[in-house]
């Protein structure tokens, strides 16, 4: 499992490279799937090409099993085929399709804000695709949620559903020979995006790709999306870890996603066809190399155990447990209830493309996300109200937020505290801008680790009765990346409000253009920025609740001129 430290640490991995030149990434081993074919007589087609393989000095019994292999997949293909066809035929998602029917040409969006209706609303869909799954994150875990989302798409793939993933290379954890194996599958694919950090990297050339390419090393893809059957998506915050769910023992994030469907899923889809055939993104079986991997070639006893393993796991009631089990099977009745209270309208959806940008300009750049969610803030006449972990701005972005106030705009911006805060270097950046932050007329508002809601909201979910909640120091950060507008244009998704996101990560979000679901939203985050959730950060002093020690660690990042990358 991957402790949050160490995710902690990933993530902030970037900064500390670009100046010390040192990257602590421990190497990715392998390991996953395939069928291990039973004893049967020898179907007729030897009989024809027993003189070609007697030629070819090939052995009868070699010839045997690789015919035999090819009428048993023909067997299992018509198998999955016939089960594909009585799903199709059972319609696994009415209330979805009857609301998509009464809104056409329409885009619905639900918002997901409490991380149990999150995770379930992933977990049923999963498990009710019919046809398709493509899935896109930043970070996706070994651990609990990694391991059992990982075992619920090898599932729908073994029903007949198409599965294809797309991970950014930076922070994925899992060993390379489990995702070769699981590409064994015939309908799952795995694709890593820019792969020059960790998977199938040795030291040696991770800290050459670091120093002979600064931007190509630190360009990831940040998008989080998961698109089924291409009628209904999930993007938002989020990534595939336990910490995002509320389910990790000591730091667990307040984030938030949308559910959205309809006409803007085609456009989510688009963007991931742009990436999926990118270039950058890059088959794992051409990651591994058998011939220089001391374990040699994956087997099929290996392939067979891993996904053995898998399912294994997943039964196991200490691991998937049965009231979270019977939540996700009950799932149908609160998909009726957001498909009813959905707003539904106008709903863009806002990606870059794969690369961000054409790197001309070095750490800068910008990109197709940066440059509409800066038109968003200028179009604002009266408030904006933001939600990010990070605030560090560029040169350009004060201006904008400068030329808002000018013209009389209030801002508010909900971000971590020192002592909430997951990434250390960020904070430094946004610590020595504070002041002037400030100054300029921003009003900011730090999220406590012990934020009120946030621990009240915990004790009601499921999670409360697991042993991921025997903890009553757990921590809270905010991950959350939202933007309202004049309470009438909502904006959620990956972005936040840094140099790394505008200039090097590829960003997604969904505008919402609903006033009633923007008030909703906006009221949601006023309650984060109270008393008890956040602290006022022009008056509260709250540096001053954070040991002495750590606040130290935040004053030597503080010196170093790393603000591009962070």
């Amino acid at each position: 499992m991957r402790a949050v430290g160490a995710a902690r640490q990933g993530r902030t991995a970037h900064a500390a490279i670009a100046l010390l030149a040192l990257v602590a990434w421990a190497d990715v081993c392998p390991a996953t799937s395939r069928l291990v074919l039973g004893e049967e007589a020898a179907p007729p087609i030897l009989l024809q090409q027993y003189a070609v393989f007697q030629t070819d000095g090939q052995r009868i019994d070699d010839a045997i099993r690789e015919a035999k292999k090819s009428e048993t997949e023909k067997a299992q293909e018509a198998e999955r085929e016939s089960i594909l066809h009585a799903v199709r035929d059972a319609k696994r998602m009415p209330m979805l399709d009857a609301e998509i029917a009464a809104h056409p040409g329409q885009s619905g969006a639900y918002v997901l804000d409490s991380s149990e209706e999150a995770l379930i609303s992933r977990a049923w869909l999963t498990d009710n695709a019919v046809e398709s799954i493509d899935v896109q994150y930043f970070i996706w875990s070994t651990d609990n949620i990694g391991t059992l989302a990982a075992e619920a798409l090898l599932r729908a793939a073994e029903r007949g559903v198409m599965v294809r993933v797309l991970v950014d290379d930076f922070l994925i954890d899992a060993p390379l020979r489990q995702l070769v194996a699981l590409t064994s599958h015939p309908r799952i694919e795995i694709r890593i995006y820019n792969p020059n950090t960790t998977v199938g990297v040795g030291t040696g050339r991770r800290l050459w790709n670091a120093a002979s390419d600064l931007r190509g090393f630190n360009q990831r893809m940040h998008d989080k999306t998961c698109i089924v059957d291409g009628k209904v998506a999930i993007t938002g915050g989020r990534n595939m870890a336990a910490e995002y769910y509320d389910y990790h023992h000591d730091y667990n994030f307040r984030d938030r996603d949308v559910l959205v469907a309809g006409k803007v899923v085609g456009d989510m889809h688009a963007s991931f066809e742009r990436f999926w055939n990118s270039p950058l993104a890059v088959n794992v079986e051409s990651l591994h190399d058998s011939t220089t991997d001391d374990a040699g070639p994956l087997t099929e006893d290996e392939i067979r155990r891993v996904t053995e393993e898998l399912h294994h796991y997943a039964r196991l009631p200490e691991n998937f447990a049965p009231d979270v089990r019977a939540a996700i099977e009950s799932a149908p009745s609160a998909f009726a209830r957001m498909a009813r209270e959905a707003a539904w309208g106008r709903v863009d959806f806002l990606s870059d493309m794969p690369g961000k940008n054409n790197g001309a300009r070095g750490l800068e750049g910008g990109g197709t996300s940066t440059a509409a969610l800066a038109a968003l803030v200028a179009s604002a006449k009266e408030r904006v109200v933001i939600q990010s972990p990070y605030l560090i701005l560029s040169d350009r972005a004060l201006e904008l937020f400068r030329a808002a106030i000018a013209r009389g705009v209030e801002v508010r911006i909900n971000t971590n505290s020192l002592a909430a805060t997951d990434n250390m270097q960020a904070f430094a950046g946004y610590r020595n801008q504070r002041a002037e932050l400030l100054a300029m007329g921003l009003r900011i508002f730090e999220y406590r680790p012990d934020a009120k809601t946030q621990t009240e909201a915990r004790a009601r979910e499921l999670v409360q009765d697991l042993p991921a909640a025997d903890n009553p120091d757990t921590m809270f950060g905010l991950h959350a990346k939202t933007m309202v507008v004049d309470s009438s244009i909502a904006c959620i998704g990956t972005f936040n409000l840094d140099p790394r996101s505008e200039n090097l990560n590829t960003e997604v979000a969904v505008v919402i253009y609903d006033e009633p679901l923007a008030r909703r939203l906006e009221a949601a985050i006023e309650n984060d920025m109270a008393p008890g959730n956040s602290w006022n950060a022009a008056t509260d002093d709250p540096d001053s609740v954070v040991p002495i020690a750590k606040r130290s660690r935040v004053w030597f990042w503080q010196w170093l001129p790393i603000r591009p990358l962070l």
